[in-house]
């Protein structure tokens, strides 16, 4: 029996996804990036996007297994890269 998608091993470590504020990335690029990668609406991604600006740092929402969370900074990073911005995303362990 295999177990279900959403059940993981008790032992596996969880972490959270952080974006850092920069004076170079254009707020309405972190604005894309949190309705993109993260599935927020314009509302709630523009408020995620303030708080970044007004804390120096924020978390994307959601607490993920190492390996999403591995994949959710890699997908923002090269996305950041391809569009020549600095913006700097962490995963940090819960």
């Amino acid at each position: 029996m295999t177990p279900e998608p959403d059940q993981r091993p008790l032992d596996e470590s969880l972490y959270r996804v952080l974006i850092l504020n920069d004076d170079a990335t254009p707020m309405e690029f972190v604005v894309d990036v949190m309705e993109r990668f993260f599935g927020k609406d314009h509302e709630a991604a523009l408020r995620t996007m303030l708080y970044i600006h007004h804390h120096g740092i924020g978390d994307c929402g959601g607490i993920y297994p190492f390996e999403a969370a591995k994949n959710k900074v890699t997908e923002v990073m090269d996305f950041a890269r391809k569009h020549q911005h600095p913006l700097q995303c962490v995963m940090e362990k819960k």
